[in-house]
Order: structure tokens, then sequence, then C-alpha cells
């Protein structure tokens, strides 16, 4: 499966990230441990929603759409 995760740091709530991935587990504990440059000064991230996709480019591609204005706006109105 393939993984399109929003996370929301818990020590700045105003942080917000979303990515992609095939291994959701490891890539929380990544952030949480400060392994990913751009979420590393704002841990520890919660986990606020995630969505399943069996196939890579349809995860990738709503990745890429919550990343733009008319995406960061709906996923404001529906899950943060």
């Amino acid at each position: 499966m393939f993984y399109v995760y929003l996370i929301r740091s818990e020590a700045n709530p105003e942080q917000r990230y979303v990515g992609y991935t095939t291994d959701l587990k490891s890539r929380i504990a990544t952030h949480n441990a400060g392994g990913s440059i751009h979420t590393a000064k704002y841990i520890p991230w919660k986990l606020v929603s995630y969505h399943a996709f069996a196939d890579k480019r349809k995860a990738q591609e709503f990745e890429y759409y919550l990343k733009s204005g008319s995406g960061i706006a709906f996923a404001k109105k529906r899950f943060w």
C-alpha cells in the first residue's frame, strides 16, 4: 500500500506536514526522531490522518494535490 499522511506538531500546532510513504509507522517514527530536515525542529509529531492507496501514482497525485493551493484549503477544512 501507498500512504499519504498528515501530521501536526504537538509542540507547535500551527506546524503541519503532508507526506507520502510505503511504511507509515516507520515514517512517523523517523519524523519524531528528527530524521527529516523539514520536520526536525518541530518534534514531536502526531498523526492526524492517513489515506491508503493501492496505486502509487494516485497516492502521489493526492499528496501533490494536498500541497497545492486548493488542496491546502481542502485539508484545512476537512482534516486539520
